[in-house]
C-alpha cells in the first residue's frame, strides 16, 4: 500500500525553474549550497581556502554537488551568519556573478540560483546566467527583489525573517508574514505560480523557536506554494548536540527526513550526498516514491 501523502491542501502546480521542470510533492528536491565567501559559518565558503582559482574551485564543487544527487545550486557571496561582515554590492557581484557564469557553462542543465538581498546582485547574477532568486529577506517591505524577479520571469524564494525574535504566537506570525510577503511579490508582478516559501530556520529566532519552526512545517502548507527547508548545519543544532559546524551532519539529516514527513518540498544543504540519500529514503516511506531510484552515480535515474 503507497503510504499516504502529508496532510494539507493539494500540492502547488509543477514549476519550471531554468532548464528543470519542478514537480510538487512526488519526491523531494535536493539545492546544494556554494558559499563564494570566506566567513561561511559552515567553514565551507570557497573564499577561506588557499584556492588561487575560487572559480574553479567553485566549479569542481558544483559539479560534485550534482553527481552526488543536487537537483539545483543554490550560490551566495555574503554569509548571513549571525555578526557577519557585510559586503558592498559591487564586491558581492565581483564574487558571485563569474561564479554562475562557469557553473552555467560547465552544468547547462542545471537549475542555479543566487542568494541575495541586494538588487544589483540579483540583477546581475540573471545576466550571468541564475534562473532563481534567493531572497533571505522576503518578508521585508523593500519588494526590488520581486520587482527583479517579474520582470525577469524567474521564481522566487521567500523567506521568513525578522530583526529581533520577537512573537506572541510563532507559528501563526510566521505563516502571516509569508501571506503578506506572498501578497506584496504578486502585486509586484510575480505570478504567485513562482513563488517558494522558507520559514526561515535560523533567521531572526530563537534556538527554541527555530525547533518550534521545525515542529510544525506542514502548517505553512495552507499558503499554498512550495516549501524550502534550510536547516543544514545551523547553530540550533550545533546548540542540540554541542558540537561545531562541521559535526552537524547526523543532526542534518534527520531535519532533512522529519521536514520531508512534514511536507517540505525542497531542502537546501551543504552536504549533498548523504542528505539526497535520507530524502531518497524517506520520500519511499512518506510520498511512496520507489519509481526514482537512486544511480551509482548519486543521480535520479
Amino acid at each position: 500500500m503507497k503510504p499516504a501523502a502529508a496532510a494539507g491542501p493539494a500540492s502547488p502546480a509543477p514549476l519550471t525553474i531554468g532548464p528543470q521542470r519542478f514537480v510538487w510533492g512526488v519526491r523531494t528536491y535536493v539545492m546544494g549550497i556554494v558559499n563564494v565567501t570566506p566567513d561561511s559559518f559552515s567553514g565551507d565558503g570557497i573564499l577561506a581556502g588557499p584556492s588561487a582559482d575560487p572559480v574553479g574551485a567553485a566549479v569542481s564543487q558544483a559539479r560534485a554537488m550534482v553527481a552526488d544527487g543536487a537537483d539545483l545550486l543554490d550560490v551566495g557571496g555574503e554569509s548571513t551568519r549571525p555578526g557577519h561582515d557585510e559586503v558592498g554590492a559591487d564586491e558581492e557581484v565581483r564574487r558571485v556573478a563569474p561564479v554562475i557564469a562557469a557553473i552555467r557553462r560547465a552544468l547547462p542543465e542545471t537549475p542555479l540560483s543566487v542568494d541575495t538581498t541586494k538588487p544589483a546582485v540579483a540583477t546581475a547574477a540573471l545576466e550571468a546566467g541564475a534562473d532563481l532568486v534567493n531572497d533571505v529577506w522576503g518578508v521585508a517591505a523593500d519588494d526590488s527583489l520581486a520587482r527583479i524577479a517579474a520582470s525577469r520571469g524567474v521564481p522566487l524564494v521567500l523567506m521568513h525573517n525578522r530583526a529581533e525574535p520577537r512573537y506572541d504566537d510563532l507559528v501563526a506570525e510566521v505563516i502571516a508574514d509569508l501571506a503578506a510577503a506572498i501578497e506584496r511579490a504578486v502585486r509586484a508582478g510575480v505570478a504567485r505560480e513562482q513563488l517558494i516559501v522558507d520559514p526561515g530556520f535560523g533567521f531572526g529566532k530563537t534556538a527554541e523557536q527555530n525547533v518550534a519552526i521545525l515542529a510544525h512545517p506542514s502548517e505553512l502548507r495552507i499558503l499554498g506554494r512550495p516549501i524550502l527547508l534550510g536547516t543544514s548545519r545551523k547553530s540550533t543544532l550545533g546548540r542540540i548536540l554541542e558540537l561545531p559546524a562541521d559535526q552537524r551532519l547526523e543532526a542534518t539529516i534527520a531535519t532533512t527526513a522529519l521536514g520531508i514527513a512534514a511536507g517540505a518540498d525542497l531542502v537546501r544543504v551543504h552536504d549533498v550526498q548523504a542528505n539526497v540519500r535520507a530524502a531518497r529514503t524517506a520520500d519511499a516511506i512518506i510520498r511512496g516514491s520507489w519509481h526514482q531510484p537512486v544511480t551509482a552515480e548519486g543521480g535520479i535515474s
